[in-house]
This record gives C-alpha cells, structure tokens and sequence, in this order.
C-alpha cells in the first residue's frame, strides 16, 4: 500500500457550512462517467443528494441504479424515481446553455473538524454556472450504515475514499484521513 506525504494536502478552503479540503479532478465525460459508476457500485453504502446552505439532502438509494447515457446526461434510474447529470457534450442546446449546464468542476472532498483533521468524505460535481449538481458522501468510519454515530471509528469504511484517491488522482492512504477520534458536526 502506497502512502502519501501527510504534509501534501488539498486546497483547504473555508465555506459557509465548514472547513473542505479538495482534490479536483478532470471533469471530461470519462472520467466523470467512471467515478459516479464507482460511486453507484457502493450503492448501498452511500448517501447521494445536495448539500447547500440551508439545505442537506442525504438520500439513501433504495436499489442498485442502472445508467444510461444520451446527449451528454447520464440518467441514473432507481427505479421509483431517476435523476439526469450534464457530464458530456449535448447537442440538444445552445452552446451558452450547454456551458451552464454541464459540470465545470468536480471534486473529491473531505470535511474537517477545527484541528484539520477529515470527518467527513464525499464527491461532488459543479455545473458551468457554480451550481452544486450532486454530491455522492461516501461511507464514514465514524457513522454507521443507519447514520448514528459510532463510539470509535471503523476505518475499514473509507475502502471506497481510499479507492477512488489511488484511481482518480494516484495517491495511496493517507494516514491524515485516520487521525480524527470522533465525528464533527459543524
């Protein structure tokens, strides 16, 4: 297993809702395609949904999605309900249009306590205009599959953040992601 420098950390920024650290990754149709397909894979041990000031959406998918794509959206269909994402080139607009819609920035992410220490972990694409257009919050080791707080952390949890790290962005495990002894909600 490679491990990464500790001292080589993301851009760390200040937002309304909390401190983030961000590792940005290529936003082409492919590669997002492939993180929100691996991502979806986990299906049963993530939350999908919205987080903006003032609202926090965490939906729990209720089955394994199937994904189709079309003129730049991917749909991803969970049966009782479905959603589309603009990840690709459309054709189906005009070219202003189609820059607002489509993702413009995506982001591997984890959410830290005061001391800098990650509490949190998760996935989030951006369209053309700054407009959140999902976040996929990956399995935490300090909440459990229902959500409630663990009494120590489960590290085996962050398999899918230590995944995608090494994929998408070719760092090992890093130790800074195991350094918080409790969950923080800020």
């Amino acid at each position: 297993m490679t491990t990464v420098d500790p001292l080589s950390r993301g851009e760390i920024i200040q937002q309304l809702d909390g401190t983030y650290e961000l590792f940005s990754l290529p936003t082409d149709e492919d590669t997002l395609r492939g993180i929100l397909e691996d991502c979806l894979a986990e299906w049963e041990h993530v939350r999908i949904g919205m987080l903006v000031p003032g609202a926090v959406w965490e939906i729990k998918p209720p089955c394994q999605p199937r994904t189709g794509f079309l003129d730049g959206y991917i749909t991803v269909d969970f049966q009782e309900w479905h959603l589309h994402l603009c990840i690709g080139e459309s054709k189906a607009a005009p070219p202003e249009t189609v820059r607002l819609r489509r993702t413009a920035r995506a982001e591997l992410y984890r959410r830290l306590n005061p001391d800098h220490q990650p509490t949190s972990w998760g996935f989030r694409l951006f369209n053309g205009g700054g407009q959140q257009q999902i976040t996929v919050l990956l399995p935490n080791p300090h909440l459990d599959e229902e959500q409630n707080y663990m009494d120590s952390p489960d590290w085996d949890r962050l398999y899918l953040w230590d995944r995608l790290r090494e994929k998408y962005l070719s760092q090992g495990y890093d130790p800074v992601d195991r350094s918080a002894s409790r969950f923080f909600h800020g």
